[in-house]
């Protein structure tokens, strides 16, 4: 799969390692391409790895994550808003300090035809990279529309290593973004670190 990454600081780059691993083509939108940081990335990730300007990668993705500071996001959509029709977005960012942290209502009103989705913004880069805990491994919670696409985005998740809990629709996004205030309160407000993750456990009736 073509997996455009904008971004390709620790999150991006994090997200996009594991994927190039997972043998998907990687292309991490940037806006200075020859930065050295970057240049060293593609490098040690190998020829499935390139990076280009913003446009060139959600140019090139099937699959756009947005994985840059959450301030940056409605100006990036609403610029790029033509490119990302019929593209599987997902939406990693968070707008910290304001009333509501994800930017699905920009993807829906700059980006309709984009099929939006919420991940990846409710655990520390840590845990992408390391999500296992001992014999288990950690939860992924995420919403967004079910279906085909919904196949997709399972698969990203699971190639990360981490099991996908979809909580629902993108009307529950604010659930998914509940976990994302939950792990900052335990993780910083709590002083357990960032290694830390989350488990959904059930039990079959009797």
């Amino acid at each position: 799969m073509r997996v455009a990454v904008l971004g390709a600081k620790v999150i991006g780059a994090t997200l996009g390692r594991k994927w190039v691993k997972a043998g998907h083509s990687v292309m991490f939108g940037v806006r200075n391409v020859t930065h050295p940081d970057v240049q060293s990335l593609v490098r040690d990730l190998g020829g499935n790895t390139s990076a280009g300007t913003v446009a060139e990668a959600i140019t090139f993705g099937e699959v756009v994550l947005f994985a840059i500071p959450g301030p940056a996001m409605e100006e990036t959509i609403r610029t790029y808003s033509s490119l990302l029709r019929g593209k599987i977005v997902i939406d990693a960012a968070n707008k910290v300090g304001t009333p509501v942290m994800n930017s699905l209502s920009e993807f829906s009103r700059y980006a309709p035809e984009a099929i939006a989705y919420r991940a990846f913004n409710s655990l520390g880069w840590e845990n992408f990279e390391q999500p296992r805990f001992g014999d288990d491994i950690a939860d992924l919670f995420y919403c967004g529309p079910a279906g085909t696409t919904q196949a997709t985005i399972e698969t990203m998740i699971h190639d990360i290593g981490l099991r996908p809990i979809r909580v629902g629709d993108l009307n529950q996004a604010a659930t998914v973004d509940a976990v994302a205030g939950l792990w900052f309160a335990l993780a910083f407000g709590q002083k357990k670190g960032r290694h830390l993750a989350f488990k959904v456990l059930t039990r079959q009736a009797s």
